[in-house]
């Protein structure tokens, strides 16, 4: 394995899944207590969110519905919704598939989804989100991310931005961050990460 000081070197694919899947343990355990000390962090993310890069009345941002300890980003799903953005959520389609994005306002009933996902059904518009929201076990200043092992966001974001500017903003709480996520160059980076602290631009 040959692996440079920033992260991204990883060459060998097999140490690559070893060092994500070593690191999702311990972060699973650090958001779950994250998440039972700060009962209010989604709604400081919301203020947070409205100070910092609010996007303008009538843009599509997909957020996620929470699942597990995930910081919950409905707070501000529902003030960017009151801003005149329209909100929507992710869908998947199928294994190794980028995500789709359907419309979803923020008291309509959801569906059951894969992995335990819940969804707008198919009645729902499919929409481009020009702002994505997303969740996370870890992250650090470089914009890396580490999920949970699907790569649906990577591909997601890859697909996104061959076609259009797409601003991708990672939800978590700041005991996520750590030195260095273990990346490849297929792992799509952040532009930034809002947490119940403060908002960190990756793109200065």
């Amino acid at each position: 394995m040959t692996e440079r000081d920033d992260g991204d070197g990883y060459q060998d694919l097999d140490a690559l899944r070893a060092a994500k899947a070593a690191l999702r343990r311990p972060m699973r355990e650090r958001r779950a207590e994250m998440a039972a000390a700060a009962s209010d962090a989604g709604s400081r993310v919301a203020a947070l969110v409205a100070a910092s890069f609010a996007p303008t009345q009538g843009s599509v941002v997909a957020g996620y519905w929470p699942m597990r300890d995930e910081l919950d980003p409905r707070p501000t799903l529902a003030a960017l919704s009151a801003r005149g953005c329209r909100v929507a959520l992710p869908v998947v389609v199928g294994v190794r598939q980028p995500l789709v994005f359907r419309a979803w306002e923020v008291d309509e009933p959801l569906l059951p989804g894969p992995f335990g996902t819940v969804q707008p059904g198919e009645d729902a518009d499919t929409v481009e989100p020009t702002l994505l929201l997303i969740p996370m076990l870890a992250f650090d200043r470089a914009g890396r991310r580490l999920g949970y092992g699907g790569g649906f966001y990577d591909r997601t974001l890859a697909a996104l931005r061959g076609r259009f500017a797409v601003q991708a903003i990672g939800v978590a709480y700041a005991e996520q961050e750590v030195a260095a996520v273990p990346a490849g160059p297929e792992d799509a980076r952040l532009d930034g990460v809002v947490t119940e602290r403060g908002y960190l631009d990756f793109t200065e």
